[in-house]
């Protein structure tokens, strides 16, 4: 009788179910699990790598290079880590890890900077040319407040010293071809510290 039998959609619907590969699901959701675990780890570290850098740019102020020294072999390690996962999984080039290598490109030159008045390169650092660059374009900051501190106590020198710097580091950058996004904006700022260098020569210089 017509009353026994199954609606034809309801047929169908445990046809459709029934021809899924459930374990490629199950597969699917383990390699989810496993990459959002990852990425938490690789967050974690991330982290650990900015509070490294600090630490270095901080203790690099006060004139204690002993502790940035020590601070500088924790970041390596961790930024030589991490970097490590990438590459075995380039999803993980995530914004934390980004702003990691950035912020230890910052520290290691601005404490290079400071001890032998040369920067490391990008190869020295085991760092991509882009990262390298924000990194660089960041670490004028740092100078500009080291050159007023110095100024406020009285040394005048490291004031023109890291004007000459930044205005040559400028002047090589606006050699490149920066069309837009994060590295334009990184680079815009120099120019900003450049200002801010110039004024403090000059009102250096006239009251002298």
């Amino acid at each position: 009788m017509f009353w026994l039998l199954k609606p034809r959609f309801i047929y169908e619907t445990e046809i459709t179910l029934s021809m899924l590969n459930r374990k490629y699901f199950q597969e699917i959701k383990k390699a989810m699990e496993k990459y959002d675990e990852k990425r938490e780890s690789l967050i974690k570290r991330s982290r650990d790598v900015i509070k490294y850098s600090k630490e270095i740019i901080y203790a690099v102020h006060r004139k204690d290079m002993k502790s940035a020294e020590q601070s500088i072999k924790k970041i390596k390690k961790a930024v030589s880590e991490v970097s490590k996962e990438v590459k075995k999984d380039p999803k993980l080039d995530i914004g934390a890890y980004k702003v990691a290598v950035q912020e230890y490109v910052e520290a290691i030159c601005y404490y290079e900077f400071v001890k032998r008045k040369k920067l490391p390169t990008h190869k020295e650092l085991g760092v991509t040319p882009e990262y390298y660059l924000q990194g660089i374009c960041d670490l004028t900051g740092e100078l500009v407040r080291k050159a007023i501190n110095n100024a406020i106590k009285g040394d005048t020198k490291p004031a023109f010293e890291i004007k000459d710097f930044v205005e040559e580091l400028y002047n090589e950058l606006m050699l490149f071809d920066f069309r837009g996004g994060e590295l334009r904006k990184k680079f815009d700022s120099i120019k900003y510290d450049l200002g801010k260098l110039s004024q403090l020569a000059f009102d250096i210089t006239v009251k002298k």
